[in-house]
């Protein structure tokens, strides 16, 4: 080889070498950071999929959307990272009166979105709304106070609400929905989680609402009117397919009034209502106490629309000092099972 093709092989070295170098920052992840007095929004609009946006510690006054996919909105814990209403109304957010949304659509959903680390508070509705997600997922999020529900989605599939806190929220704190727009079928969430969250002081702890193939595990309610309330209706398919297991539900004695949709709640554990194909296994439900046509430890209840519950299976759980009973059968479905638990006093008589 002579000296002048070495010479040239090494600046052709050269020159890929730093056309790689310099390639590389275009698809590399970054962290956006936002300190007190910074904008939120204003970070997660400039974030890329895949980029990071961290939260430092303080109270910030805004709402803020999510439409990108790949992107994570992290604080620096929920104790020190707060989001309140700002005074801003300009966005659809803030108008809804949500404090983040991660919006996306049947068609187009946003995928692979993380909020976790922070705390939402005092909005005059949803702390987190999501809509049109596929693989959201939020973690050790506080919401609380806010004027509806704590977190909330609908349209979204493989979601994972783990490790949050809801409570003193106006509605359920932890709401999942097929759709609120449109009367619809149950859809299938191809596998949303539940679990490990802590519901307190909320009109509902955890609502589901005319879903499929979901699972409510390992929580903790209490305070609220009812704990857990799996929803269904006459449309098709129905709600079911549910699996709601290891809870511990205990003294949701909290007193809430009557609403167009519902009677007034007290002392409710777990309540299926037009559900079908779901497992009740392994909870602890103890010293849920009320007088509403709901209440009582682990009751199924014929749907205010005439649906009924069919299918399901109650088992194995713990049911204790609830009232008027442990365990109440107060639908006329046909195929429900009841069977190995430990409870005292149930409806009809012979179930425990």
């Amino acid at each position: 080889m002579t000296k002048q093709q070495m010479a040239y092989l090494a600046c052709t070295a050269v020159v890929v070498a730093s056309g790689v170098g310099a390639a590389l920052p275009a698809n590399h992840p970054s962290v956006h950071l936002v300190r007190p007095g910074e904008s939120i929004q204003k970070a997660v609009d400039s974030a890329k999929r895949g980029d990071t946006v961290v939260v430092s510690p303080g109270t910030y006054h805004e709402s803020v959307r999510i439409t990108v996919s790949d992107l994570t909105l992290r604080g620096a814990s929920a104790r020190s990272t707060v989001i309140v209403p700002g005074t801003a109304t300009g966005d659809a957010c803030a108008k809804a009166g949500n404090g983040i949304c991660v919006t996306g659509t049947d068609s187009s959903p946003v995928r692979n979105v993380t909020v976790a680390s922070l705390t939402l508070r005092g909005f005059s509705k949803q702390g987190l709304w999501a809509s049109g997600t596929d693989r959201l997922t939020v973690r050790r999020v506080t919401s609380e106070k806010n004027g509806q529900w704590g977190l909330a989605s609908e349209r979204s599939v493989r979601s994972v609400f783990v490790h949050n806190t809801a409570k003193d929220n106006g509605d359920a704190g932890l709401f999942v929905s097929n759709t609120i727009g449109t009367e619809e079928g149950a859809r299938d969430t191809k596998g949303t989680v539940l679990a490990h969250n802590y519901l307190s002081g909320n009109r509902i702890g955890i609502t589901v609402r005319r879903l499929r193939n979901l699972t409510v595990a390992r929580n903790e309610a209490t305070g609220n009117c009812t704990a857990v309330f799996v929803v269904g209706d006459e449309n098709k398919p129905r709600v079911g397919d549910l699996s709601v297991r290891r809870n511990y539900i205990h003294a949701n004695n909290k007193s809430c009034p009557k609403t167009a949709r519902l009677p007034a709640l007290q002392g409710s554990g777990i309540v299926l209502t037009g559900a079908e194909d779901t497992r009740v296994t392994h909870n602890r439900v103890e010293d849920n106490v009320g007088t509403s046509p709901l209440s009582g430890g682990i009751v199924l209840f014929k749907s205010f629309v005439g649906a009924l519950s069919e299918r399901n299976v109650v088992r194995d759980n713990v049911v204790l000092r609830n009232g008027p009973s442990d365990i109440a059968n107060r639908d006329t479905g046909k195929d429900n099972r009841f069977r190995g638990n430990t409870c005292k006093v149930s409806e009809p008589a012979g179930m425990c």
